[in-house]
């Protein structure tokens, strides 16, 4: 039990580095005013398939290390991730089996993508609010916003945000599903031993 913790604790420190990390190195797509990078939601999309608790330690590691470093509206938005995070990861334990197809990871899953447009319209839906909350407060720095702003919350953060959401799940799935084939991911690993009993109920 100890050696288990000591390894969630590993991965979740390791998931958090990479959540801190990623904005800064991976390739942006920019649609003035916004910017999407790529990847950047992976690493707490990845703790949603261990457990609830590590997709809120992930969360939270990543938008302490942006309150350091970033202005306060992307910490926040990174904040909001707490929300999808748990409800993913809460569902992903009631409900693991639609992460396999004939009992294999694969992202030609007509259930894993309904739960990955869920997941993406929370995702988007709440950080469209952080920034309408910043907006309409006013006067905070960093925020600062010249154009259409309905344009910028609805279009770029509503739609392009769903879209940069459900990029960064099925990037998340694949690394993760790959990686349940040598090491144990619990959403993964429940949805192996569903389906193994479900085969040998059907044979028996």
């Amino acid at each position: 039990m100890k050696n288990h913790s000591i390894r969630h604790l590993t991965i979740a420190a390791l998931l958090i580095g990479m959540g801190i990390v990623i904005p800064m190195v991976m390739p942006k797509i920019v649609i003035g005013p916004a910017s999407f990078t790529l990847a950047s939601h992976v690493p707490v999309f990845v703790a949603m398939f261990f457990s609830p608790a590590m997709a809120i330690a992930v969360a939270l590691g990543t938008t302490f290390g942006f309150f350091l470093s970033l202005p306060p509206i992307i910490a926040l938005r990174a904040l909001s991730h707490v929300i999808f995070a748990v409800i993913g990861a809460v569902y992903l334990q009631k409900q693991p089996n639609l992460l396999l197809k004939n009992g294999k990871p694969t992202l030609l899953n007509g259930r894993l993508q309904l739960f990955n447009l869920l997941i993406g319209l929370i995702h988007s839906v709440i950080e469209m609010g952080v920034v309408a909350l910043f907006y309409f407060t006013g006067n905070v720095p960093g925020t600062a916003f010249d154009g259409d702003f309905y344009y910028f919350l609805f279009v770029l953060m509503g739609i392009g945000g769903l879209i940069h959401s459900l990029i960064d799940f099925n990037l998340a799935y694949f690394v993760a599903g790959a990686l349940s084939k040598q090491f144990e991911i619990k959403a993964f690993t429940q949805a192996k031993q569903r389906f193994l009993k479900k085969q040998k109920s059907i044979v028996s």
